[in-house]
């Protein structure tokens, strides 16, 4: 019997390729919207009906409104020692655990940029409902910077963004050898778990903040190699989007940070087409809003918010116009 020249290879192929199909990166389904978004004093209930967790440290008359968007693996505890610094100076902020994180519906399982920024999205537009002549800012952190950026290109209603770290190391800044064995993991066991076990890499110098959050049952150590996939996925897209962001921009960088590299950081900064103020910290670290030198940071945050407020402000007109 003849064969046909390569057949067998073609087959294995095929066999392959659906047999990575079939273990392909899981991810949470992002529901159908039916109902009106809301917020109580303790959720974000969405359009779909995801029900999540919510923050609110409130100022009594507020002259601006920051929400925070929380990194990686953390949830909106991110912010606990931020929030009521601010509120004390008439900054109210919110933070809310985004899909997958904390106490947020799918713990564990990637939900996908397009639900993450959507979320962001809806917060944000409820939030200028509830309070429509304040201004807003969103301040995100790490992973939290990357859904920042990327529904920033999208319509989103605030005054200005801030990103202490933002994680921008995506597919364009990789090398081969760190996205080829991520590809294939989570093409063929996504549900494979990773720990940061054995990396000897510190996110903060704040120690007793570190200890606190190694015994936080809602944080997040084991982790899927298909929710790392999606990460990255997610934060190339921020890498790509940072041309058309059009709000004004702080950048806010610690020169010891040993997770996002300070390469895409520093190739971002010379890629923003919008107003960029672009601070870096000597002694900061990842965990810049909660690093010892945090109130250093949070100073600057605030000082930049001023500023964008008296930018804003109206002219005072002369009685003849």
């Amino acid at each position: 019997m003849n064969r046909v020249p390569g057949f067998s290879h073609v087959a294995v192929l095929l066999c392959l390729a659906v047999g990575l199909a079939s273990c392909a990166p899981v991810q949470q389904p992002f529901g159908t919207p039916y109902r009106a978004p809301a917020i109580t004093d303790d959720t974000l209930i969405t359009a779909d009906a995801a029900r999540l967790p919510l923050r609110q440290w409130e100022a009594e008359n507020p002259a601006a409104l920051i929400i925070g968007v929380h990194g990686f693996n953390d949830y909106s505890r991110a912010f606990e020692l931020a929030g009521p610094w601010f509120a004390a100076r008439n900054i109210s902020f919110y933070a809310y655990d985004q899909r997958g994180f904390g106490l947020a519906p799918g713990r564990g399982r990637w939900a996908g940029h397009a639900a993450l920024m959507s979320d962001l999205a809806t917060f944000v537009g409820l939030m200028k409902t509830r309070y429509p002549h304040v201004p807003i800012y969103v301040v995100g952190a790490s992973m939290g910077g990357a859904v920042t950026l990327a529904a920033a290109t999208q319509e989103l209603a605030v005054d200005g963004l801030i990103l202490a770290a933002p994680a921008v190391w995506g597919w364009s800044s990789m090398n081969f050898f760190l996205k080829a064995p991520l590809w294939l993991g989570a093409h063929t066991t996504p549900a494979w778990t990773l720990t940061g076990e054995g990396l000897e890499r510190w996110p903060s110098d704040n120690i007793e903040m570190l200890r606190a959050l190694s015994q936080d049952p809602n944080m997040i150590r084991e982790t899927r190699i298909d929710a790392i996939y999606g990460l990255v996925s997610l934060m190339d897209k921020a890498y790509l989007s940072v041309p058309e962001i059009e709000k004004p921009v702080l950048l806010l960088y610690g020169e010891k940070d040993e997770i996002v590299p300070a390469a895409p950081i520093a190739e971002i900064a010379k890629r923003f087409r919008s107003p960029l103020t672009f601070k870096t910290y000597p002694d900061g670290w990842h965990m810049l809003l909660r690093d010892k030198q945090r109130e250093t940071v949070w100073r600057d945050m605030k000082t930049w918010i001023d500023d964008r407020q008296r930018d804003m402000a109206p002219l005072a007109l002369s009685d003849g116009g």
